[in-house]
């Protein structure tokens, strides 16, 4: 059983690192300013982490097949100190790993949520409800209307909760069902949730954003790449949370003012 137990860890090995060198299952293509950061650091983490798994699991190999079905009822010899060194020393290794990759990690990470937005950003408001996003732009005034939770009503579709009887500046607000943004230019975005915890995954952008109840989320970014991406929900947000998505629509920048001028036009 030793030599058999010895061959299947070895499998498993040198398949699981087949799949990590030949990018199988791997990230989707990266549409944003920072996501080369991410990804390097992901690839840090994996080769760092990779490496510590592959020897491991090489030398329980090694140790199977040696010793695994030893019969010659020789007394079995333990490590000098018992197993405490041998745990303590494995523990100082991972320790100084996790916290080597957390030291440089945390540099990409405050490059992203740390950093004031560029003050040329374009601003846009996110909703996140059970079970849909809305996003609102500014009219042509330049600003956007107050909300008023009260208001809120999703049968009169004021899912921002506007005023538009006495707020003058919240009746040429843009809603619309989808994150539509030029390429190449930096957005913020101010994200409310109306019921429940609710999350703002773009897989390309490298981007995952809880969004609190009671809360106004910042979050910027620029994305880099013109196209149609996948964004959705991964916060379990109720029985329709399997259904919470939407599209974010990257245009280039004439695309971009062609279409808030045509929705504009439609308020």
């Amino acid at each position: 059983m030793g030599k058999l137990f010895a061959v299947v860890v070895t499998v498993i090995t040198v398949v699981s690192t087949a799949i990590f060198i030949t990018h199988t299952w791997w990230l989707p293509v990266d549409i944003s300013a920072h996501g080369h950061a991410i990804d390097h650091q992901l690839s840090e983490t994996m080769v760092s982490s990779g490496v510590l798994f592959v020897l491991s699991q090489l030398a329980l190999a090694v140790f199977a097949w040696r010793y695994g079905d030893r019969k010659d009822g020789r007394q079995v010899k333990t490590f000098p100190g018992g197993a405490t060194p041998m745990v303590v020393f494995a523990a100082i290794v991972v320790g100084a790993e996790i916290l080597t990759l957390t030291f440089v990690g945390s540099k990409v990470w405050a490059g992203i949520y740390q950093t004031p937005p560029d003050p040329n950003s374009l601003n846009i408001d996110v909703q996140a409800e059970q079970f849909a996003f809305y996003f609102r732009y500014a009219g042509t005034d330049g600003k956007f209307g107050a909300m008023h939770p009260e208001l809120m009503n999703d049968a009169t579709e004021n899912f921002f909760g506007l005023d538009l009887a006495n707020d003058t500046t919240a009746r040429d607000d843009i809603v619309v069902g989808s994150l539509v943004i030029p390429a190449n230019q930096p957005v913020e975005l101010r994200m409310h949730a109306k019921d429940v915890n609710h999350s703002f995954y773009v897989p390309e952008l490298r981007i995952q954003q809880d969004i609190v109840p009671g809360l106004v989320i910042p979050l910027h970014f620029t994305a880099t790449t013109p196209g149609k991406y996948e964004l959705v929900c991964t916060q379990l947000c109720g029985l329709g949370h399997y259904n919470m998505r939407a599209f974010v629509e990257v245009k280039t920048r004439p695309d971009f003012d062609q279409w808030l001028k045509d929705k504009a036009a439609a308020q």
